[in-house]
């Protein structure tokens, strides 16, 4: 005895679940890819909005843009608040070492 004839409406579902699966099996290969071709690049350096000078021997760590200024924390142990606009140094703090 053989199986009676399935229905068009499952036969339509079954294609769209196979369809799914090759979409998102072709996504994550898409991710995967993506990642091993960026994650080996260094770090882009970090640049400074002109007008921002460090001091001497300083080397800027991290950079955050707000809306009206630039926070830049450098190697030396200093977080220096700088106006966006006009790149005058505003606040100064220093970090101290962990005991």
């Amino acid at each position: 005895m053989s199986e009676p004839p399935r229905p068009p409406e499952l036969r339509f579902l079954k294609l769209l679940v196979a369809a799914l699966a090759g979409v998102m099996i072709l996504g994550i290969l898409a991710i995967v890819a993506l990642l091993a071709l960026r994650l080996p690049q260094p770090p882009a350096p970090l640049t400074l909005p002109d007008g921002i000078e460090l001091p001497d021997g300083a080397r800027p760590e991290t950079v955050s843009f707000g809306r009206d200024w630039v926070l830049i924390v450098t190697d030396t142990g200093e977080i220096l608040i700088h106006d966006r606009a006009t790149g005058a140094l505003r606040q100064s703090l220093r970090i101290d070492p962990a005991p």
